[in-house]
């Protein structure tokens, strides 16, 4: 006569949800096989841009801006002034860029930015966003307790730092300028580009440091 193990039963059930992709990756999957099987695209498509915002794009195109912004006056000036224009000189920009702003952290200003209404991001230089850039904790807190949220980041900041939060749109979107380490005299364009992080172009990162290649 069969029984029923209730213990047994339950780690049975974990043991198969461990090798299961969360759910998010499931619906992904779901879509992709879907418009994959109906023509609309081909998977090498797919496989093509996802290599595209991970690889090459990634936070790397966001990295060389920065970089040639510490070693050009001139450009850096002109990104600050209108960073939609200055990135065209990469040939970067696209739609996500079109209203691009440039805001650079100072010994006495930290940049932070959020998307409150959803998920907002400059992907054309920074690739695909983090998970937590589109978490609704995020999003809330990132505006109503900044510095908290960047402690949780590990950025401590003193009362003679002010915070400011950018809010991005569909149509407006950040870019965070962070300030260039010191021991860095010297270095050209692609090993300053090296040490910019994503996070610290979003502005949850802010020391930098010279010895991270």
């Amino acid at each position: 006569m069969a029984t029923f193990d209730s213990e047994k039963a339950a780690a049975i059930h974990r043991h198969l949800h461990s090798h299961l992709p969360s759910d998010p990756a499931l619906r992904v999957k779901a879509l992709e096989s879907l418009v994959v099987e109906r023509g609309l695209i081909a998977p090498e498509t797919i496989d093509a841009w996802v290599e595209a915002y991970s690889e090459h794009i990634g936070p790397k195109r966001g990295a060389r801006v920065v970089a040639r912004a510490w070693l050009d006056d001139a450009f850096r000036a002109r990104l600050l002034d209108n960073a939609a224009s200055a990135i065209e000189e990469f040939g970067f920009q696209g739609n996500a860029t079109g209203h691009l702003i440039a805001v650079e952290n100072t010994d006495t200003t930290h940049n932070m930015v959020v998307c409150t209404l959803c998920s907002c991001y400059p992907f054309s230089l920074l690739g695909i966003s983090p998970s937590w850039y589109r978490s609704a904790e995020y999003r809330a807190r990132a505006v109503r307790e900044p510095r908290k949220v960047l402690a949780e980041f590990g950025v401590e900041l003193g009362d003679d730092i002010a915070v400011r939060v950018w809010d991005s749109t569909a149509e407006l979107r950040y870019l965070v300028v962070p300030q260039r380490p010191a021991g860095t005299d010297g270095w050209d364009e692609d090993a300053l580009a090296a040490i910019v992080t994503r996070n610290a172009m979003i502005g949850t990162e802010r020391v930098l440091l010279a010895g991270a290649t």
